[in-house]
């Protein structure tokens, strides 16, 4: 395994007596193509001890909901199926009430030769994991199995996509041919197989029922949870995640550089709530686009330049998408390791901040409060229809997504208060909201990773600027209207 996917987070050996290997599945929630259960294999077979694989889901967190519950736990229903089909035991557990689970990973670390859990540097798993790690008195490793690049290989943050991109094309190649195994739970030793969580600890934590991962839109009962941001049709984990690549390299993949912005029939990937919540690995899809292509690292360009197209040596459709997949998702990971402010107002650019404070008292001829976006109550019907949208399936088309930020921010009394309302909204719907690239998308839309724009215009400044009457010119939206029309009643009524 590549060194910089691997931290340890405290200064304690690893304990022989202990009665397992302990894997916190925290981030990366799958058992394919996962650094972190790697590693956990990996250390029960040279301790020779079984590994215990624990998934928890915590209650009561900033927009807790049952929608982000569902998925969830039914990506928990994939993990325990594979799982018990490799013969290693799986402690699922959903907590009831907010604190309900206090204590838990503290009670199986106890008990624990080593614990490996995932790296992700954003919302509040950074300060969880640091947590655990200073009260546990055992090994406490942190592994990154994020993308590409392992996050910590670039020391600094970038503030353009360009600059990034060319940092890949320097340090990327050696990276890949460090990839995960397809399926670690094969390499574990006879010793790994028949952990047994500590009697109390299941006496105070039962595991969590079945039914509730099997069906959870129907049989989870938990407190804290909002219960009018819905479950949606989307269905988590990882089966229902890798389906979606299958069809997405079958179907869409040669439309992709050509037809991914349209809105009526676009050939968009939809795999963002997969690659958010861990069902999907960034390495997965790598595979099986380099198996379709082909492709052999030897058709990578010798050139560094930061283009967009022809580095990778693959197919229009294959390069547009691993820019997407790999310069901007991991640019946003890279900014939010290195930034602590990643999603707030004041981390935008000096020259952003300038020009949209200087223009902050421009009239706006409409203005909305957070309610009303909520509702898609405004004058723009396109705007309406992208905001019913997220609000019934969890989701926005990628284009639309840049007009709904723009738009927000030129209908709000100030642009911070455009900045939290959008924070607040698509972490609140969107089922890959709390993620950097839902950070950095909304970002963008003030000026993050972008650049001055002339001409410079009332509210926007020299923010780049968009409109619903261009996208409607650019683009057929009737279709997309239709479906998301204001006569379908919103979950919120």
């Amino acid at each position: 395994m590549d060194p910089l996917r691997t931290r340890l987070l405290n200064d304690r050996p690893a304990n022989r007596g202990g009665d397992y290997v302990l894997y916190w599945m925290s981030a990366a929630r799958r058992v394919r193509y996962n650094f972190g259960l790697e590693r956990a294999v990996e250390l029960a077979n040279e301790l020779e001890r079984p590994l215990l694989v624990f998934e928890a889901v915590r209650a009561g967190y900033r927009w807790a909901s049952l929608r982000h519950h569902a998925f969830l736990l039914r990506g928990m229903h994939d993990n325990a199926a594979a799982c018990a089909k490799a013969g290693v035991t799986y402690y699922p557990w959903v907590e009831p009430a907010p604190g309900a689970g206090k204590g838990l990973l503290a009670a199986l670390a106890a008990r624990a030769c080593a614990v490996v859990a995932d790296e992700w540097p954003c919302f509040f798993l950074p300060r969880a994991t640091d947590a655990a790690a200073k009260a546990c008195e055992t090994r406490f490793e942190l592994v990154d199995s994020i993308g590409l690049l392992p996050i910590r290989a670039a020391g600094s943050c970038f503030v353009r996509a360009y600059d990034f991109r060319r940092f890949l094309q320097r340090e990327l190649a050696p990276h890949l041919e460090s990839a995960p195994q397809s399926d670690p739970l094969a390499r574990l030793g006879r010793h790994g197989k028949d952990a047994q969580p500590p009697a109390s600890v299941l006496r105070r934590w039962p595991r969590t029922p079945p039914t509730w991962l099997d069906a959870p839109a129907r049989h989870c009962r938990v407190e804290g949870l909002d219960g009018e941001v819905t479950p949606v049709p989307m269905i988590g984990g990882s089966a229902q995640g890798t389906q979606r690549l299958e069809q997405f390299l079958e179907q869409r993949l040669s439309r992709y550089a050509e037809e991914r912005s349209d809105i009526d029939d676009s050939a968009a990937s939809g795999l963002s709530p997969y690659l958010h919540y861990g069902h999907v690995g960034t390495h997965q899809v790598f595979a099986a686009l380099v198996r379709r292509e082909r492709w052999k690292p030897a058709q990578l360009a010798s050139t560094t330049n930061g283009r967009k197209e022809g580095w990778w040596g693959m197919s229009p459709g294959a390069e547009s998408f691993l820019d997407e997949l790999v310069t901007w998702r991991e640019l946003g990971f890279n900014t939010c390791l290195h930034r602590p402010d990643y999603d707030s107002y004041d981390s935008l650019p000096n020259w952003a901040v300038r020009t949209l404070e200087e223009h902050a008292k421009d009239a706006r001829p409409h203005r909305y409060t957070l309610e009303q976006l909520e509702q898609a109550s405004t004058h723009d019907e396109l705007w309406n229809a992208a905001q019913r949208e997220l609000v019934r399936t969890g989701a926005m088309h990628n284009y639309l997504r840049m007009l709904w930020g723009k738009k927000v921010l030129e209908w709000s009394r100030k642009p911070r208060e455009a900045f939290a309302n959008l924070v607040e909204l698509n972490n609140k719907y969107a089922l890959d909201g709390r993620d950097p690239n839902s950070y950095s998308g909304i970002a963008w839309c003030f000026g993050r990773y972008d650049r001055p724009w002339a001409p410079v215009r009332p509210i926007f400044g020299c923010i780049r600027y968009m409109s619903s009457a261009n996208t409607a010119r650019k683009f057929s939206v009737k279709r997309y209207l239709e479906r998301f029309a204001p006569s379908a009643s919103l979950p919120f009524g």
